[in-house]
């Protein structure tokens, strides 16, 4: 995956900050999307998509600059932004975040899970505590969030889950495997809850996007079958749209590009790249 937001323990999470015309309070209409990793370029390319008629909610680690990340949404027709400050690795904080969101804007229609990092697998090989690191904020924190948010869903028979997969997990190479675990790990979560969730009114969307060319990626080699943020984009929020849960192989050839992986041996599994 491309460019997650990297989650930060230095600050606890706060709510909202109004960046949009609309005053404080529940949103003045349709629905309300929140993106987990609002700098995500995916997650960036998400909001986008779903922006018009909606209010747009980006949660991202304490720091950096987000000044700027209202105005495109704001562009693409949403009727409000809120920022939102939302540290993945703090699991106590997760629930409360929610509710302030949910307080101030409205219930949560749509959430995205885009936040996530990548780390470094030759230091998480020999340092027990980057490969807790990754699994923590990849897996851990990805599944207590998916939980709070399906809590919250339930009840009320409606709203959309969207949980990153990556098909670094469905068959671990050795190249990555600290990362490509965590990501087996939420992608198996991920398809039970979608499980769990049928004929509650809830949908979770599980996107597998391949190698995705961005920030995240930059300085590698694009894989066979990459994509752009906008590409994963495009297919997510049309499967959004269509509340249709389940996985979604982006492109849709690495479907049958892995149908194949499980076949070779290990000798030759092993040597492959990342």
């Amino acid at each position: 995956m491309s460019a997650p937001d990297s989650p930060s323990s230095d600050r606890p999470a706060t709510g909202p900050t109004a960046v949009g015309s609309a005053p404080p309070g529940p949103a003045p209409a349709g629905e309300v999307v929140v993106v987990f990793g609002g700098r995500s370029e995916i997650g960036l390319a998400v909001a986008r998509r779903l922006a018009a008629g909606r209010t747009v909610v980006l949660a991202s680690r304490p720091g950096g600059a987000t000044a700027d990340l209202a105005d495109p949404l704001l562009a693409a027709g949403a009727i409000r932004v809120e920022l939102v400050e939302f540290d993945a690795d703090d699991l106590g904080s997760h629930k409360r975040v929610v509710e302030h969101i949910e307080a101030q804007v409205g219930e949560i229609a749509i959430a995205v899970l885009a936040f996530g990092i990548l780390g470094d697998q030759s230091v998480a090989e020999r340092d027990a505590a980057e490969a807790a690191r990754i699994l923590h904020t990849d897996f851990v924190a990805q599944a207590a969030l998916l939980t709070v948010l399906a809590e919250r869903m339930k009840p009320r028979r409606r709203g959309v889950l969207v949980a990153f997969s990556s098909v670094a997990g469905q068959r671990v190479r050795r190249a990555n495997y600290v990362y490509g675990s965590a990501k087996a790990g939420l992608d198996g979560f991920a398809s039970g809850m979608a499980d769990a969730l049928h004929g509650t009114g809830v949908t979770l969307v599980i996107p597998r996007p391949g190698f995705v060319i961005g920030r995240m990626t930059e300085g590698m080699d694009p894989a066979p079958f990459s994509s752009t943020p906008d590409q994963v984009a495009d297919a997510v929020v049309e499967r959004v749209l269509a509340r249709r849960a389940g996985v979604v192989w982006i492109p849709w050839q690495l479907r049958v590009m892995f149908a194949v992986a499980r076949l070779v041996p290990q000798p030759v599994w092993r040597r492959m790249p990342r």
